[in-house]
Order: structure tokens, then sequence, then C-alpha cells
């Protein structure tokens, strides 16, 4: 297959008209497009993609360029088209995708009707080909599941080595035979396949003339009935094949990270035991600065009050007052003997004698006209209250130590508990991964005995048929129109056996031969002392080449997985190729076709030896190569393929929403 142009017409940042024509020379058959990251490489590579299966990488799924959008009135239209012109198999076809968009009077865009046509030149003459026919036609220029690998980017390239070392589906490997050649068998296996109603066995099947024995119609009808079961027997083994291997899949993943979070429960068991211990901490270091400011509350006043209380003592005790008061005497005891006249020793009390002197006298030390005696009880008082603030300041200071240690062990047990916590980042619960893992252990239980009990019910089912089919024989060769189908299936049965026995033999050496192929590719690219194999399903595995007695599957590094995949692709192309171009009676019936590399970003993920490795050997593998690469790695591909390219074009980017194609 050649791609010849791609034509664009508003597909999301190429606004207008917009076209690329690919170099598809036998030398120069390299087409380079160079552009900053951004510019549109990926989108003109998606467009590929949208354009044969719909389909695109991009989250936002409108086609549409945002500018004409923008532009577009209330309940008009615009259109989003790609045309991909290409040669296949001698045939020139145009693949055309086209969306049209409307917009709403709310402003909105929606996508309407979408088309998808494939026409091709016939006689001169354009042809398009018939509604239902343009899907399974699109299935055999190249099956969807296939055109990742001819049509990719170098971020995706790691996730498609990992995909060919798994498990692939039947469709998968039929595939890979139909790019190999096999094509040609599988089709005439497919013709003759015995259990087929629609094959030439089939239909011979149902030919059969029952006028002569109605036996040989019950024996048909228990022989199609039998074939049914068989059929859907067999269609749900192969469910069930897919289920355990997603389900094993699932299952080694799981493993993997039970062993890689073994320590995670572990870890939060510590991690919950250190934050009840910091819980604890913090409650107690509440209940000590509680405690401490209690006991200042109480007693800072008398404190920081006794510098005060000692001065205002020693200003008293010079004082001539102190303690000339009678104690427990009032003045209304002394007013109420003057006002008597007579002093409780006997003695009269007279205006100006000598007793009423004294008492008037006493009248200044007694309250309430003297502070004589409040200035007593006060120094009491203070000389109380500041010996009970002596310990004050010890005992802040220890209460304060106290609080200081519980701090201290909270910062200690939040660091401890941070620390834990960065281990179990990434890390997830071991037993919610062990339960999934039980859970889709039980699921392959599950299926392997639905398929244990399919197996026994094949075996029971195919006597039945096979009985039915023996009985049916010997009845149809009383009859001489029947005796002559008999005799037909018995040519289509041999012919189906013998092309069976070709088939596989044919199949095996292709096989083999892809084995070789890949691995000379991959040696190429890849140096070390390693190999890959390839089993029934066309699934590769990378092994070491006898390292003292290892020979083993490995698990793959970046590079070598980037290796693995190009050599995965380039070797089916190569194959393809040389089929396509041999004239061998013996590969007659290995009809392929080529394909062609198209790439977006596929240097970045190689170092630069392994650029020139790949630069020098795609042109050469590969009828046809279409790079879409960065400026920086631009001058690496020109340096190293510049012979080999016949197109140049650059993406000249005006802005986010307009990108145009350049010839260089």
């Amino acid at each position: 297959m050649l791609l010849k142009s791609l034509k664009l017409l508003n597909f999301r940042q190429f606004k207008g008209k917009q076209e690329i024509s690919f170099a598809t020379d036998e030398v120069k058959n390299v087409t380079v497009i160079m552009g900053e990251n951004g510019s549109g490489k990926t989108t003109l590579a998606q467009a590929f993609s949208w354009c044969l299966y719909g389909d695109t990488d991009f989250d936002d799924k409108s086609m549409i360029n945002k500018v004409v959008a923008g532009q577009m009135l209330p309940d008009n239209e615009s259109k989003v088209r790609v045309d991909l012109s290409l040669n296949h198999s001698g045939t020139d076809y145009t693949i055309t995708r086209e969306q049209v968009y409307k917009k709403d009077f709310t402003g909105k865009i929606k996508a309407m009707n979408a088309t998808f046509n494939i026409s091709y030149k016939k006689d001169g003459q354009q042809e398009f080909l018939k509604p239902l026919e343009v899907e399974p036609r699109m299935k055999q220029i190249l099956p969807k599941e296939l055109s990742k690998y001819f049509f990719f980017d170098g971020e995706r390239i790691g996730n498609m080595s990992k995909e060919i070392k798994k498990g692939k589906s039947q469709d998968f490997a039929q595939a890979v035979r139909g790019l190999l050649g096999l094509n040609a068998f599988l089709a005439a296996l497919e013709h003759l396949k015995p259990t087929s109603k629609y094959g030439v066995i089939g239909s011979y099947n149902e030919s059969y003339d029952s006028s002569s024995d109605s036996n040989i119609a019950r024996h048909s009808k228990e022989i199609d009935e039998a074939q049914e079961k068989l059929d859907k027997i067999n269609a749900r083994l192969k469910e069930i094949d897919n289920e355990i291997q997603i389900a094993r899949e699932r299952c080694e993943e799981l493993s993997t990270k039970i062993q890689k979070n073994a320590d995670g429960e572990k870890l939060q068991k510590q991690k919950d035991k250190l934050l009840k211990q910091r819980e604890s901490t913090k409650q107690a270091r509440v209940s000590a600065i509680g405690s401490m400011m209690k006991h200042f509350n109480s007693n800072a006043h008398a404190y920081f009050a006794k510098s005060m209380i000692k001065g205002a003592l020693e200003s008293l005790s010079e004082a001539d007052k102190l303690d000339k008061g009678i104690p427990d005497m009032h003045a209304r005891t002394i007013e109420f003997l003057i006002n008597r006249r007579l002093c409780v020793c006997g003695n009269k009390i007279e205006f100006g004698n000598d007793a009423h002197k004294e008492l008037i006298k006493a009248l200044e030390f007694l309250p309430p006209q003297s502070i004589g005696m409040s200035i007593g009880h006060f120094v009491k008082e203070s000389e109380l209250r500041s010996k009970t603030s002596d310990s004050l300041f010890e005992n802040i200071s220890e209460q304060y130590s106290i609080i200081r240690e519980y701090e201290n062990k909270i910062v200690e047990l939040t660091n401890d508990i941070k620390t834990i916590e960065d281990q179990l980042v990434g890390m997830e619960s071991v037993s919610r991964l062990q339960q999934d893992l039980m859970r889709y252990e039980r699921v392959i239980r599950a299926c392997e005995d639905e398929k244990n009990d399919l197996n026994r019910q094949i075996g029971a089912i195919t006597t039945k048929k096979e009985r039915a089919e023996t009985e049916r024989a010997e009845l149809t060769l009383r009859d001489e129109k029947n005796r002559k189908i008999e005799i037909y299936k018995a040519y289509a049965q041999y012919m189906y056996d013998e092309l069976s026995t070709i088939y596989k033999r044919n199949e095996a050496e292709t096989r083999e031969k892809l084995q070789i192929t890949i691995n000379e590719i991959f040696k190429s690219i890849y140096e070390g002392g390693m190999s890959l194999t390839i089993d029934e399903k066309y699934n590769i595995q990378v092994t070491v080449n006898d390292f003292e007695g290892y020979y083993t599957d490995v698990e793959t590094s970046t590079a070598q997985s980037i290796s693995v995949i190009f050599a995965f692709i380039s070797g089916i192309i190569k194959m393809a190729r040389e089929n396509s171009n041999s004239i061998d009676a013996g590969t007659k019936m290995l009809e392929s076709e080529p394909y062609p590399l198209v790439m977006d970003a596929p240097l970045s993920a190689f170092d630069k030896r392994r650029i020139k490795t790949v630069c020098d050997a795609l042109p050469n593998i590969a009828e046809q190569v279409i790079i879409f690469i960065k400026d920086t790695d631009g001058e690496i591909a020109e340096e190293n393929m510049g012979e080999k390219v016949g197109k140049r074009y650059l993406f000249d980017k005006k802005n986010e929403f307009e990108t145009y194609l350049m010839v260089r």
C-alpha cells in the first residue's frame, strides 16, 4: 500500500483546504514533515486515524477548526473532511470521511450526520463502493487492530511493545497472518470449512434428497442441531479463554502490587499507633497548660507585686502609727465613755482633764478615724501572700518544662508520621488488593470449570453428530443422487484436509521466517545478547541468549521495548514486501501487501546511536516512510536519511488555531 496524498478541510487547526502529497519513489521513499511542538504534527498524524476509522486520541472529539466554528452564524453548517488517496493491490482508492457541524441558536456547535465513502478507479472511471461494502473493504485494506502498528507515535511505542508481548486475540493473529500473505489459504479454508453452513461441504449437506428415506432428513436435522451447539460452545470457549487471559494478567498485576506494597499494611499499623500517641500527647499538653495557667492566675498578682509589697512594708515599718491602736477597740467605745463621763476604771471624764485628753488622743489610732489597725491587717496579709508566691517561678518553670517535653514529643511523632506517609505514597491497601486478587482467581476457577464442562459436552455432542453422519451416509449410499453428493463431499473434505496440512506447514514456515527476520532487525537496532521468539498467536518474548546457562523471558528496558516494536513492525513490512515481489511458484498463495510507516515523533525515544541505525534501516525495509518530526530532531533525520527523502514540508503555525503546510 502506498499513500499518495492527504487532503484536509477545516480539520482541527488546519483551516480551510490544505493538501500534502507523499513521496512514492522507490529510492526517495521518505516524506519528512517538520515543526515545533504544538504546531500540528500529532493532529496531522491523527487525521489518518480519523479518516480511516473515525477515531482519534484527542480528548476534544470535535474536529472542526475553532476559527471556522467561531465565525459560523446560528443555524449555519460547516464541514470537516479528510480525503486519503492510496494504492492498494494495484488499485487506486480515495477514502473520504466527512462530518457536518451545525451551530444552534444558543451558539453551541453540534455534530450532525457523518459520511464514510471509498471510491476507486476502474477502467479510468471513478466508482463508489456500496455502503455495505465500505467497512469490509476497509478491513481488507488495513485492519483497525493492526493500524496502530503502521500509524503510531513515539509516546505510545513503549505500550505497544508491552502489548505484543501479551496474549493477543485470535483476530490479531488472523490479521498478522493476512499481512504475511496467508489470506489466500485462509479464504480457501473458510470456503471449504466443513462446519460452516455456507461453505462447500455445508451446501452439500443441505442438498441431500430425503424423499427416498425420511430418516435422512431426521439425521440431517440432528447433525445441524449438533453443529449449532458445537459452534455456540466453541464461541463460548473463545470468550472463556479471553476472560481467563484477562483475569490472569490482572492477577499478575495484583500479585506484583501486593509484593510491592507488602510493607504498606505494616507501615499503616505503625502510623495508626503513632497517631494515637500524638493525640494522647496533645491531650496531656493541653492538661498541663491548663494546670499551669490556673496556678499562674492564682498566684501571679502576688508574685509580681512582691517588690511593691516589700517597699510598702518597709515604709510602714518606719511609720509611728503602726500597732498604737487598742486591739478590738472602736472609736464608738471611746465616744460612749466620753458621753457617759465615766471611764471603765471609775475615773470621771470631764472636758479638759487628763482622762479626756488621753481618750481624744486614742481616737486618732482607732477606726474609723485611724488606719493604723487597717495597716496592721494589711501588713499581715501582705506578708502571708508574699510567702505563698515564693514558689511560683519554680512551679511555673517545672510545668513549662513538662509542656515543652510534650511539644517536642508531638513534633517528633509528627515527623515520624510524615516519614511513614512518604513511604505510603503510591502504595495501595494490601487487604483490598488481596480481595481483588481472590476475586480474579475465583473468576479463573469458574471459567476453567465451565471450560471443562463445555469440553465434556463437546465430546458427547461430537459423538452423537458422528453417529448421525455415519447413519446418514449409509442411507444416502442407497440412492444414486445422494451417493453422488457423498462422493462430492468426500472430494471437498479431502481438499480441505490437504489444504489445512499445507496451510499449517506454510504458516509455521512463515512464522519461523518472521522470527528470523525480526531478530535480524532487532540485533541491528539493539546490540546486546538478546533474541525474540514468536509463539502461535504471534506474541513476542524477549530472551537472554544463554548467559551462563540463563535462557528465559526477561523484562525489557525502554530502549529494548522500542527496539522490539520497531523490529516487529519492520519484520512484517519486510516480509510483506518480499512476498509481493516474489515470483517463486512456491509462494504463489502467499499474497501480501507492503505497508507504509507513518510515525509521529518516532526518534524522540532513541539515543543518537540508535537514531542513526533506525534511520538507515527503515527506508530500506519499508516501501514508504512518513515522519512527523520536531525541529530539533529534523536535522538528525536529514543527516541520516537525507538521500532517501523525497518530500519535505514545514508546519507554519500562525496561532493556536491555525497551522498551514508549507513545502520546503
